[in-house]
């Protein structure tokens, strides 16, 4: 299709502002649709990946339950609850496992710098718990082994609790006392806290505002009691070739039968919970685009419209062209060239108001937006095959038309 009959179509509908422009909506709404549609669904998508990885793709999570007093002494005639020996277990049972995080909550009565006093929360972990958490490091270093074997008296903390107790002065070296223990910071945490801080229920970002101390170091310098979990959480990190649902059937039953099937845990497979996401996203871009694909329906037949009453308009036009020349061919061609040009025109105007949509969404509902080249292309190459596809019949229609005939009539 050469430049001429482009020019030519675009001359043609400018003729007819107002019926081009109502045609153009159908086609703008149905791109804008899909446009946004597709940036919300590649946000969600990689937002569900950015929190998902805070718990570890290849990770299985154990958490002891909160359990009133009254049951969980019962329960205690059963199960001492998630012990360290628990995790032993699973690293030689479990298949796959290639390392285990530990964490346990510390009671903070106050925790103080200077003047400031403030109620964090405290819990001692193993050096790995950074690893599988996808825990990074702003300022010093996070916590050793040879932190927990020598019991040292050092913090790692997170980025607002860094906030809260310093403001803006460098914490690292400083002496912070958490109850009535003294530890020097040795370790700031970058911040995660843009974005979401849930994702399926569970609540994530939590370590912004929390202190870690070494597991050994904590299990010596605080009090516990004798009745509570010795581990509130383990972390088991799998081989990536691994069956994430296969491991966590094996490790649910190994706990089961540790604990005599006392109900005091909670087993997570993260990337069981990524793909469930993953489903109900899947769901919901099915059926946006369905909607989308309705509105672009609805343009198509607009096209075939405004074409349908271009070729009675235009039929001692299209009778003077074959009169003189013109073959069939050369007909259709024109009148495609303007279904291509409000495509065209359509794609280019629903791209933009498809990211003015996306933008505001993202804005007033808090979702995340992403771009892929991909789906820009598909958005607008579905439009143009909508566009061309519902101007071929009236296109025929126009070559058909018998010259004299067409010579005669009154359009």
């Amino acid at each position: 299709m050469n430049r001429a009959l482009i020019v030519e179509a675009i001359v043609e509908l400018k003729r007819r502002k107002l019926r081009t422009g109502l045609t153009l909506l159908g086609m703008v709404f149905g791109v804008a649709a899909i446009v946004a549609m597709l940036a919300v669904g590649e946000g969600s998508k990689r937002e569900a990946l950015r929190l998902v990885a805070e718990l570890g793709l290849n990770n299985i999570l154990v958490e002891s339950k909160s359990i009133a007093a009254d049951k969980l002494k019962d329960i205690r005639t059963r199960s001492l609850g998630l012990s360290a020996a628990d995790a032993t277990a699973a690293m030689s049972v479990v298949p796959g496992a290639q390392s285990v995080a530990l964490k346990k909550e510390i009671k903070v009565d106050q925790l103080v710098y200077g003047t400031n006093i403030i109620a964090g929360r405290a819990f001692a972990v193993s050096h790995s718990y950074a690893e599988h958490g996808g825990l990074q490091i702003a300022q010093g270093r996070w916590l050793q082994t040879e932190d927990s074997d020598t019991l040292a008296p050092v913090a790692v903390i997170g980025a607002r609790l860094a906030k809260s107790l310093f403001g803006e002065q460098n914490p690292i070296g400083e002496r912070i006392k958490l109850n009535h223990t003294w530890l020097e910071v040795v370790g700031v945490l970058a911040d995660r806290s843009a974005g979401k801080s849930e994702f399926e229920g569970i609540k994530l970002g939590l370590d912004d505002e929390r202190l870690f101390v070494p597991w050994e170091s904590g299990r010596a310098r605080f009090l516990f009691t004798l009745i509570e979990d010795e581990v509130d959480g383990i972390s088991l990190r799998l081989d990536s070739k691994v069956a994430p649902d296969a491991a966590a059937r094996v490790l649910q039953t190994l706990i089961a039968q540790r604990h005599a099937n006392a109900d005091d845990t909670n087993l997570i497979v993260p990337m069981g919970l990524y793909r469930q996401n993953q489903q109900t996203q899947r769901i919901f871009t099915i059926v946006m685009s369905s909607i989308a694909a309705v509105s672009l329906l609805v343009g198509g037949i607009g096209i075939m419209n405004i074409m349908l009453a271009n070729v009675l308009e235009r039929r001692r036009e299209i009778g003077l062209k074959r009169a003189l020349g013109a073959r069939r061919r050369d007909v259709v061609e024109q009148f495609l060239a303007e279904a291509l040009v409000i495509a065209v025109t359509g794609a280019l105007m629903g791209v933009v108001l498809g990211a003015i949509a996306a933008y505001s969404i993202a804005t007033l509902a808090g979702w995340s937006v992403a771009w892929s080249p991909l789906s820009l292309f598909v958005a607008v190459a579905m439009c143009i095959a909508v566009g061309l596809a519902f101007g071929v019949f009236p296109a025929k229609q126009a070559s058909r038309l018998d010259p004299i005939a067409a010579l005669r009539s009154d359009g």
